[in-house]
């Protein structure tokens, strides 16, 4: 006979000895297994809200120089095989668009690649076949155009603020897909950019717009009216892609939350549009510059000069 105290240690012995049984595993169907492990990386839409990591500014710089370089040589390229080419920029207010096209512009030649931004049409303009004011800014050959804003203004602003007829903007979405592939026909290489900015950073860089003097000139009336009907544009963009996202001229959307990221993407994929070859010269000697033999400078008290003041 064991004592009493014994029998309580033995009992508490086996106690932490004996293992817990394991709870029943219940095993996941194949397929949906497989929709979970694929979800982590499957492609994110752009409007799906996701950290957006910024870039340094050191690595920005640096490769916005090489892209710009690269930019040269393409425009070279176009002028040495008579390119003809048109680049649309569109998406939201304060998507970015401006910025990235002044980054491609920076170092070209104006002569060679130009922007063409149109203003609020004419009473004559609005008279017009609706295309007729853009064709006149199209490229000949050896230029490219960047079209700040273009034709499909119709499909944006113009139905979402009622400033065309319903029967103008269908119209306009039968035509626009055979006016551009007109323009594929004839030739021209035509590039269109979609710019998407989520809900939360647009209104973070409009504010950013009120607070900085040499950016409120950027906020029109009509940017604080698209804010009021941000689902009439985005009906209105899905319906535009729906008719004109064609396959001679398709759409490619720029994710913009990441203004410098997306600068770099877009230049990097324009680029990746147009196969180019290097025509860079041979390195310039300067010729002797011409001996003053003969001449005698007018005196400087002659002419007139800016102010300059101390600083």
């Amino acid at each position: 006979m064991l004592e009493p105290d014994n029998r309580e240690k033995i009992v508490a012995r086996k106690a932490k000895v004996t293992k817990a049984p394991k709870a029943k595993v219940q095993k996941k169907p194949k397929a949906q297994v497989k929709a979970e492990d694929a979800a982590p990386t499957a492609p994110s839409k752009p409007d799906e809200k996701r950290p957006r990591k910024k870039i340094k500014n050191k690595i920005y710089e640096a490769e916005l120089a090489r892209l710009q370089i690269e930019l040269v040589k393409l425009q070279e390229w176009i002028k040495h095989e008579g390119f003809k080419v048109v680049a649309i920029f569109e998406g939201r207010d304060a998507a970015g668009k401006g910025g990235t096209i002044k980054r491609i512009t920076q170092s070209l030649n104006p002569r060679i690649c130009r922007v063409v931004a149109l203003g609020t049409p004419t009473e004559r303009d609005k008279s017009q076949w609706y295309f007729q004011r853009y064709v006149p800014h199209l490229p000949a050959a050896g230029e490219m155009v960047l079209f700040d804003r273009s034709w499909y203004n119709r499909a944006g602003v113009e139905r979402v603020m009622g400033f065309c007829t319903d029967e103008e903007y269908r119209e306009f979405l039968r035509s626009c897909p055979e006016f551009e592939r007109m323009l594929v026909r004839s030739g021209i290489i035509v590039i269109k950019y979609w710019f998407s900015v989520s809900d939360d950073e647009q209104e973070r860089r409009f504010q950013s717009r009120l607070l900085d003097p040499t950016k409120r000139w950027k906020l029109s009336p009509m940017d604080l009216e698209s804010r009021k009907r941000w689902m009439e544009y985005s009906k209105a963009k899905d319906e535009l892609f729906a008719h004109t996202d064609i396959k001679q001229a398709p759409w490619y959307v720029v994710d913009a939350d990441v203004k410098k990221r997306a600068r770099l993407n877009c230049i990097s994929h324009l680029l990746s549009m147009i196969p180019y070859k290097d025509l860079t010269p041979k390195p310039i000697r300067l010729p002797p510059r011409q001996k003053q033999i003969g001449y005698v400078r007018p005196p400087l008290s002659d002419q007139t000069f800016v102010p300059e003041k101390e600083y």
